[in-house]
This record gives C-alpha cells, structure tokens and sequence, in this order.
C-alpha cells in the first residue's frame, strides 16, 4: 500500500474529514475516508498526538464502570472513565480531572499507564492512553449539562452479569471482562 494523496474534506467543530488515497496491491487507487480530533498537515501527522485518556479504575475489590448516555448511538452504555486531554495538561492531571468531573473521585494511586493506542483504527487516527488506577472518595457529579452519566463500583460477579445482558463500549467490555475473570485487580 502506497499512499499517494492526503487532503482534508471537511472541518467540523469537532472533527475533521480527510481523504486518504492508496495505491493497492495490485497498484489500483483506493479512496478511504478518516476523521481526526485534530489538524493534520501530512499523513506523518496521522496518531502523533495523543487526544485523551481511558481510565481503569478500581476501589478494593470492585471495578468502576459508568453508564452513560452516548449520543453517537443513542443509547446509554457501560464505559470506563474517559475523556480530552486539554492543552498544556499531563497525562495524569487529565485522569485526575476526568475522574473528578465524571465521578467526582480521587485517585489513591496510579498503578500504570499504557502508551498511547488507537481508539477507532478502522476510520480515526485518534489515539488515547489507558491508565489503571487505584481510587478513593465519595461519588459527585461534575459532568457537563451535555452529558448524563452514573458512576457505580460493581463487584467482579456483577459484572460477569453485566456483560451478559448490557450494551458496552469495546474498550470497557475487555477490561470488565479481565476484571471479572482475575483473582486481582487489572494491572
């Protein structure tokens, strides 16, 4: 696969469009359609730059999901903790914040943090860290008017029964899923 051309289509608020075109394998164009949290001058740009954050959470025993509402679908689902990395901010100043403002939980301690991966390979370039993370405190909503989210510890059997019958997000389904079936805690 060859690339030979890279421009932008479209420039949302939110989002942008691009069009990427290859050659293929047997050298015919195929057109492919990407979008990105941000401005890409080149395709070197394409996941250069983490946009955010995924957060495992755990307090003792018990694995913290939320169920949100997400518009994209229509629907609530369960997801973990996530959210934007804001300029000039960590990687573990937005954890904190992100946790604080979906939950209003602490972090006790950060246990680790993954390099940063493709959140949606197949049509952004968007790339995220997942943290595993030990917390603390009372739960409080921060959110935004804009989001409806319920924060909730749930114990390993639980959540055996919520990834039988409950809509997930990929990401919270496989770490639910490794949760429910360890002895201990993810990482």
């Amino acid at each position: 696969m060859k690339l030979i051309k890279f421009e932008k289509v479209k420039d949302g608020k939110y989002l942008k469009n691009y069009e990427i075109t290859y050659l293929n394998k047997i050298g015919r164009e195929k057109k492919y359609e990407i979008v990105s949290r941000r401005e890409l001058k080149s395709a070197d740009d394409l996941g250069a730059k983490p946009s955010g954050v995924s957060i495992v959470a755990t307090h003792g025993d018990k694995l913290l999901l939320l169920h949100e509402f997400r518009m994209g679908v229509n629907q609530s689902v369960y997801n973990l903790c996530a959210g934007m990395i804001e300029p000039e901010e960590t990687v573990e100043e937005c954890i904190a914040r992100e946790l604080y403002e979906e939950t209003g939980l602490h972090i006790s301690r950060i246990k680790k943090i993954l390099p940063p991966s493709f959140a949606a390979v197949a049509f952004s370039d968007t790339t995220t860290y997942i943290a595993f993370v030990e917390v603390e405190g009372s739960f409080e909503d921060h959110s935004s008017a804009n989001e409806s989210i319920e924060a909730k510890f749930y114990s390993r059997e639980e959540v055996r029964q919520l990834l039988e019958t409950k809509p997930f997000s990929s990401r919270a389904q496989m770490a639910a899923y490794f949760f429910s079936e360890s002895t201990n805690s993810p990482a």
